[in-house]
């Protein structure tokens, strides 16, 4: 039975990779950890074990680690909205940088067999031409926002580990992900609550920051997915882009999803919404993730969005 460590447990993605790996009717022993208490959760194939612990501490990590020897580490934890970077720049560069190396250099430490999959994020490409989309994986990185350089940072660890120290470390650099049960500090799902808020009538008003950034979107179903196929599949020290290949504009999204709930609201743009700097279009190559693993995006943008709403829809009375 394969023993899977998966940091921010009680997080977003973690949710959803744990209901897919229910999903494969394979036994696995999981090891979560997370900075806050993980809501209980049962599905009959896994074995879960939860740490409430903060992998900023080095000794904790390292303890939590050498207790329990994954086979399989899988790291989502990360302050991971951009705008909270640009708000708080010095936490979330630290915390972003500093749980991946104490993660890296406990498994370094304590010397057991341990593959690695680095979540990186495809803010580390930064500004691009129109011409150089979709990005491949050889594209040079250019951060422009402070989480953008935590994540060329770990994606360095990560490759100073694997090349020096020899640790078993794929890469990705995951594009814009969504899907039901994502906070709402993240566009796509403030779009989709503000709309059924003001649907039921619970609130007035509809704030946008610059709805003409184009972003590569991908279901975070299909994203757990690639992380599963990569760690099975992937090359040592190399790097995917987990993406879509597909772009939309944000103004796209949000008029998606009014036709989808059959409203028109109006909106205004909030200043505070409006990023110091900010990427116009990101769009990505999958070329190499469906090559090596034969992994392809199975769920389309109207069903994500649909799911979205909906998952609004049960959560606000």
């Amino acid at each position: 039975m394969s023993k899977i460590l998966i940091t921010g447990f009680s997080g977003f993605v973690s949710q959803h990779l744990l209901k897919y790996l229910s999903e494969t009717n394979k036994e696995y022993e999981i090891i979560g950890i997370s900075r806050t208490q993980a809501a209980p959760v049962n599905f009959t194939n896994l074995h879960i074990k939860s740490y409430q612990a903060d992998l900023k501490d080095a000794q904790i990590t390292k303890q939590i680690i050498n207790e329990t020897k994954p086979d399989y580490l899988i790291h989502l934890a990360s302050d991971s909205s951009v705008a909270y970077s640009w708000q708080n720049p010095v936490d979330s560069f630290q915390n972003n940088t500093n749980i991946f190396l104490n993660l890296v250099e406990s498994v370094r430490q304590t010397g057991f067999k341990c593959r690695i999959l680095s979540v990186g994020s495809s803010e580390e490409y930064g500004i691009v031409n129109m011409d150089d989309v979709p990005l491949s994986e050889e594209a040079p990185l250019n951060p422009i926002s402070p989480y953008a350089v935590a994540r060329v940072s770990q994606e360095m660890l990560s490759k100073v580990y694997a090349s020096g120290y020899g640790l078993d470390i794929i890469r990705t650099r995951s594009f814009n992900h969504i899907g039901p049960g994502q906070k709402d500090n993240f566009v796509v799902s403030s779009f989709a609550k503000q709309i059924v808020e003001n649907k039921k009538g619970n609130k007035k008003g509809f704030e946008v920051g610059n709805i003409d950034i184009i972003r590569d979107f991908l279901d975070v179903r299909d994203v757990v997915k690639a992380y599963m196929d990569i760690l099975e599949k992937g090359e040592r020290g190399d790097v995917y882009n987990i993406c879509s290949g597909v772009g939309y504009s944000l103004k796209q999204i949000l008029e998606k999803m009014m036709k989808i709930e059959k409203v028109d609201f109006g909106y205004q743009v909030n200043p505070r919404l409006v990023r110091p700097s900010d990427n116009p279009i990101i769009i990505g190559n999958n070329k190499k993730i469906q090559d090596v693993c034969n992994w392809k995006p199975l769920i389309n943008i109207d069903e994500s969005l649909m799911d979205i709403i909906n998952y609004w829809k049960e959560k606000i009375v």
